[in-house]
């Protein structure tokens, strides 16, 4: 997998886990502070799409992570 695949595979556990986290009619709900989580990461790629720099992404191809085309 490239950098930005994982960058995207990540992004969407994410969500899908603080989502599940946090909303009150899920079997596994903690607080409903989980959405926070999920508006951080939203805002996060809305950063990385108007400024097409992500820090994950970075530090993943540090890591020897190949770069996407």
């Amino acid at each position: 997998m490239t950098s930005w695949q994982i960058v995207r595979l990540m992004a969407g556990i994410f969500i899908l886990v603080s989502l599940a986290l946090g909303v009150p009619g899920s079997p596994v709900f903690v607080s409903p502070w989980w959405l926070a989580f999920t508006a951080f990461v939203g805002a996060n790629l809305l950063q990385s799409a108007l400024t097409r720099w992500c820090l994950m992404e970075t530090i993943l191809r540090k890591l020897g992570v190949q770069p996407g085309c």
